[in-house]
This record gives C-alpha cells, sequence and structure tokens, in this order.
C-alpha cells in the first residue's frame, strides 16, 4: 500500500470534500452539492473530470487503488461523478459495476477504515446502488457497521446513511430494481411501479 495520491486524484476529493486531507466536519454547503442537483456544478465536473471519468470507467486508472484515499477518488469518479456529468441519462449508471469492483477491493483491504469519518460512506454506497438483493443486503451491513462505529457526534448522520440504506433494500425487494431508472433506461414501468413513481418515491 502506498500513501502517494495521483494530482488529479487530490482535485477528485479536494472538489468533493474541500481538501483532499478530507478535514471534518465538512462544510455544510459542500455537503449539500452531494445530495441537491445543481446544473453548475454538474458542469463543473464535466469540464474538469469529463475525460478522467471515460478514463476511469474503462479501468485505466487501477493504480489508484494502491492508496486509500486514491480508491476512494477513484470510486467517487465512477459512482458520484457519473451521477452529475450524466443526470437524467441512463449513462448515469454505466460505470457501476466498475464502481463496486473498485469499492469491494478497497473494502477487503481495509481502506474504509482508514480515511477520515465524513467519507467512509463513499466506499458503500455503490452497493446501495446495485439492483440486487445481494448487493442491497451488503450496504445494509455496511452502513450497519458504519453506525457502530459512529462517535456520539457523528451517530446522528450515520443512523439517517443507515436509513437510507434500508429504504433503498426494500424498493429493490419489492421491484427488483430501481423504478425511477426506468425511463432514461429504455425500460417499461410496471403499473405498480407507476403508482410508486406517482407518489414520488424512489432514488
Amino acid at each position: 500500500m502506498t500513501t502517494e495520491l495521483h494530482p488529479d486524484a487530490s482535485a477528485v476529493l479536494t472538489t468533493w470534500f474541500g481538501s483532499d486531507a478530507i478535514v471534518e466536519p465538512i462544510d455544510p454547503a459542500i455537503q449539500r452539492r452531494w445530495f441537491v442537483p445543481d446544473p453548475a456544478f454538474d458542469e463543473e465536473i464535466r469540464a474538469r473530470f469529463g475525460a478522467l471519468i471515460e478514463e476511469a470507467s474503462g479501468e485505466g486508472l487501477r493504480a489508484w487503488e494502491e492508496s486509500a484515499r486514491g480508491a476512494l477518488a477513484l470510486v467517487l469518479l465512477l459512482d458520484q461523478f457519473t451521477r452529475n456529468v450524466h443526470r437524467e441519462s441512463g449513462r448515469a449508471f454505466v460505470a457501476d459495476p466498475v464502481a463496486r469492483g473498485v469499492a469491494e477491493r478497497a473494502v477487503a483491504r481495509g481502506f474504509d477504515q482508514v480515511v477520515p469519518f465524513a467519507a467512509r460512506a463513499f466506499f458503500y454506497v455503490p452497493f446501495e446502488h446495485g439492483e440486487t438483493l445481494a448487493l442491497q443486503d451488503r450496504s445494509v451491513a455496511l452502513f450497519d457497521a458504519l453506525a457502530s462505529a459512529a462517535s456520539p457526534e457523528q451517530a446522528k448522520g450515520a443512523q439517517e446513511l443507515c436509513t437510507y440504506a434500508e429504504k433503498h433494500r426494500a424498493v429493490i425487494a419489492r421491484f427488483g430494481r430501481f423504478p425511477h431508472r426506468n425511463k432514461v433506461l429504455g425500460r417499461e414501468s410496471t403499473a405498480e411501479e407507476e403508482e410508486f413513481l406517482k407518489a414520488g418515491r424512489g432514488f
């Protein structure tokens, strides 16, 4: 394992967390960009990292996996930045299997345990994004372990992450897929899925 961080990986982490050292607590304004669509932020990521995302999607940045922060940056490129760049498009999900591979190898090496707590969840989100019950079970187990390791100050946020993981699992247990992806992936929704979507549910 190396602690050396590629400059592009440093830029990814700084864009997402405010610094490549991932100093806690993370600024709430930065955290808001993770969950609230922002066209300007999407365009910033597209302009700065679009080519890098394509390279990562073709598994061309495997050397980043030799450090915990490098692996984290690679997961962010493949699992988060893809969703910014390809929002409302089926291309948002094409790198998910690659992201899960990176995340699985990182967790196996214990990299999730050595990054700051605020960043640890991003090693687990690729499993939460999976459309199989096995992946959802893995996600829930990882987020439960995260909550168990949380300090009193971190407990509320960690429990919220567990709740979201359980809600994602419930959708897959019910439908076997995420209905909100159907349109962009060219999948026909069932009547039950249509009702689910009309109620404003989904991830």
